[in-house]
């Protein structure tokens, strides 16, 4: 089954509250964006449009926005700060275009992927590019901090994707292995743009230490609502076609809930269906998820993450680093709260 991700789940977070959230790091977002298309001038003409292709993929920058967070904890932000948002930023992209490939993804906000468009031999040495690119332009500091932390978050990320890969149709996944594999391939790069971000503002490494475990646990949360927002989002406001982690053969949180605690019978009708996961399946999912209490009780599990992520911002340093720090956890944690919360949304997508 062919996935269709057009956005990510940073794309639904409610557009005039995240311009309120970012609107300090404005000018410093501008000249994130600046800096990455100048990098795509450093790439052999050849391949150039390729590259750029993959930029127009860019969501909302949630990555960037920590090393800019991060980054005004105990200083102001410098180029410093640009190149390194840059590289967390490329990085990231270079997941996109490879996590397309592996999904068999067709859309990405509502456009042919890379792979789509130009092949999967083309957007593999695409993302590879955008890899190399990145770990270059870490090597320009006059440290091996930022390029060995770099290079780390990279390998950590690659590592998540290949275990994910491994376990797509295990469907006796336990809760630890999905968390090891979101730890490894979303929170990383959320921890390392927190923890890069304060470090290049002189932080010490105590307090970058505290920025990084913030930052791994805001991860951790985006990623579950992500997972989360496959199986009780609408496709009107997910933007992105529901099941389709099943369709890989990927357990989630809500189904890893169903199978922890649901009945016997529901237990053993997940059992019968998930190795061979139908779209018009999805309405019958979601009555048994309902039955169970799932959706509250995956809200209750993300809100855990976010929880210990205000009490680590309170432990912070004052100023409006931890301001922004919070108002995300904040836009988070609504976001959350609003999951399946309209019946009519559910209830359209059971009678469909």
């Amino acid at each position: 089954m062919k996935g269709t991700k057009q956005v990510d789940a940073a794309a639904t977070l409610p557009t005039a509250s995240w311009e309120a959230l970012v609107g300090p790091l404005r000018p410093f977002l501008h000249q994130v964006t600046e800096r990455l298309h100048a990098e795509v001038a450093d790439f052999d003409p050849a391949i150039s449009q390729f590259v750029q292709y993959a930029l127009a993929s860019q969501g909302k920058r949630l990555r960037p926005t920590l090393v800019g967070w991060s980054g005004r904890l105990q200083g102001k932000l410098s180029d410093d700060h640009v190149t390194l948002a840059a590289i967390v930023e490329m990085v990231h992209l270079a997941t996109l275009v490879h996590d397309d490939i592996l999904d068999g993804a067709q859309l990405r906000r509502g456009r042919p992927t890379l792979a789509e468009h130009w092949g999967s031999n083309m957007a593999v040495l695409v993302g590879d590019c955008l890899f190399s690119q990145a770990l270059k332009l870490a090597a320009s500091f006059p440290t091996t901090e930022v390029c060995r932390a770099s290079a780390i978050a990279s390998k950590n990320v690659c590592t998540g994707e290949i275990i994910q890969t491994t376990q797509r149709g295990n469907f006796h996944l336990t809760r630890e292995e999905y968390y090891k594999v979101i730890r490894l391939k979303t929170a990383e790069l959320f921890a390392v743009s927190c923890e890069m971000g304060a470090r290049v503002s002189g932080a010490s490494k105590e307090i970058a230490a505290q920025v990084r475990a913030l930052g791994e646990e805001i991860g951790m949360a985006y990623q579950l609502y992500d997972d989360a927002l496959d199986v009780f989002g609408h496709e009107s406001t997910a933007g992105k076609t529901l099941g389709t982690d099943l369709g890989t053969g990927q357990l989630t949180l809500p189904l890893l809930i169903a199978l922890e605690q649901g009945t016997e019978q529901d237990r053993a009708w997940l059992m019968t269906h998930l190795p061979e996961w139908r779209p018009e399946l999805n309405g019958a999912l979601l009555v048994l998820l309902r039955r169970n209490a799932v959706l509250e009780k995956t809200q209750a599990e993300i809100g855990l993450y976010l929880d210990r992520a205000v009490k680590m911002a309170q432990s912070l340093p004052g100023g409006d680093g931890v301001d922004g720090i919070r108002g995300l956890i904040d836009l988070l944690t609504s976001q959350i709260a609003a999951l399946g919360s309209s019946t009519e949304t559910i209830d359209a997508v059971v009678a469909s």
